[in-house]
């Protein structure tokens, strides 16, 4: 996904004394909300995975990515890339630069030509060290002593703040009960189309329309997601669920060309009809950032024709995803609980309906006397 304009200039920053006014500065400055967040790198680690999950960190995400991936390889840089492009991220401080191996160096300047981002290298040292110069002999670069010229480019150009991202006022941990989970674990079978399709909006002709999220409520379910998982594709698809309704194996049948930006619509397939059909659901600009982020990562992962979402087999992280966040569909009372009373119950809905099901063929039966 190579970027229509080249990057700007990578900034060097030479803090020869390493003096904390530095270090202090570009950590105030980290703030995601407005586009900027400061590295400072875990000491003693060289290794280019666990920079990416450094990264992560600092975009508020846990480091780690579930599920198996080809080879063993975590696609945490490819992860940090999505979330940075779709948040967006516009500037990336990196402190203690000196200390970069020359493969890690790479990482990052691979990430600014990717992401198009603002980086800004620190080096607590008087000259730069000879595995960063050599990584630098590949890009355009400046360098500054000055403290003022650094600190410009800690923060950037001067903007409006914007309100933290904090979850709303409410019990910390308390679950949220949304209506439009209960079809998650369905088992249904949409296949995705073979042949270009492009859908129309969606008609809600077998089932209601799941109902929208009020704005305290989606904001607090995007603030969980972010922070409940580093898997772009994973808290995609809780978000897509919510605002379709849909159940995983319809969720699977998207890929990247189904989620139109421009329109603000996510497109399902289901030409066997087993629900409404191949059809294009509005996106509530809440889940935007998700979509967007699942599909860089996509594209960097595994290309155009793979899962934009979850796929089936990633059921159990996708259900412990949305866990995490404390979201859930209604629940059975106590008495008809099947487990413990913490877990979970995901195919209540489905149990219901298919014990109503039963219940009048039963009736119906004719004795054997």
């Amino acid at each position: 996904m190579p970027l229509v304009a080249p990057p700007p200039p990578v900034t060097v920053v030479i803090d020869p004394g390493d003096d904390a006014i530095h270090t202090h500065t570009a950590l105030a400055a980290h703030h995601p909300p407005s586009g900027r967040i400061t590295l400072h790198p875990g000491p003693g680690t060289t290794s280019e995975t666990g920079l990416a999950h450094d990264l992560l960190a600092a975009l508020g995400k846990p480091p780690l990515l579930p599920g198996r991936f080809p080879a063993g390889r975590q696609p945490a840089w490819e992860a940090a890339a999505a979330w940075m492009t779709a948040l967006p991220i516009t500037r990336l401080t990196v402190l203690r630069a000196h200390r970069l191996t020359a493969r890690r160096a790479m990482r990052l300047l691979q990430l600014h030509a990717l992401t198009g981002i603002h980086l800004t290298l620190v080096c607590h040292r008087p000259l730069l060290p000879a595995a960063l110069h050599q990584a630098l002999r590949t890009v355009d670069y400046s360098v500054t002593a000055d403290f003022e010229a650094a600190r410009r480019h800690y923060y950037g150009t001067p903007i409006a703040e914007l309100p933290p991202a904090d979850e709303p006022a409410g019990p910390a941990g308390r679950w949220l009960t949304l209506p439009a989970l209960d079809r998650l674990v369905s088992y249904d079978s949409p296949r995705p189309c073979a042949d270009p399709c492009t859908p129309p909006p969606i008609i809600w002709r077998h089932r209601p329309p799941p109902v929208p999220l009020t704005t305290p409520t989606a904001q607090r379910v995007a603030h969980r997601l972010h922070a409940a998982t580093a898997h772009p594709r994973l808290a995609a698809a809780v978000a897509a669920a919510l605002f379709t309704g849909a159940s995983l194996q319809q969720l699977a049948t998207a890929r990247p060309r189904d989620y139109d930006d421009t329109a603000d619509t996510l497109a399902l397939h289901d030409r066997a009809r087993y629900t409404d059909g191949c059809a294009a659901h509005p996106v509530p600009p809440w889940a935007g950032v998700f979509l967007r982020a699942a599909v860089c990562f996509t594209r960097l992962v595994s290309g155009e024709d793979r899962e934009l979402l979850a796929a089936p087999g990633d059921r159990a992280h996708l259900l412990r995803a949305a866990e995490t966040a404390r979201l859930r569909p209604p629940q059975p009372p106590a008495a008809r609980r099947k487990g413990p009373a913490d877990r979970v119950e995901w195919d209540w809905c489905e149990r219901q309906e298919a014990e109503q099901y039963e219940a009048p063929s039963s009736r119906a039966r004719p004795s054997r006397r």
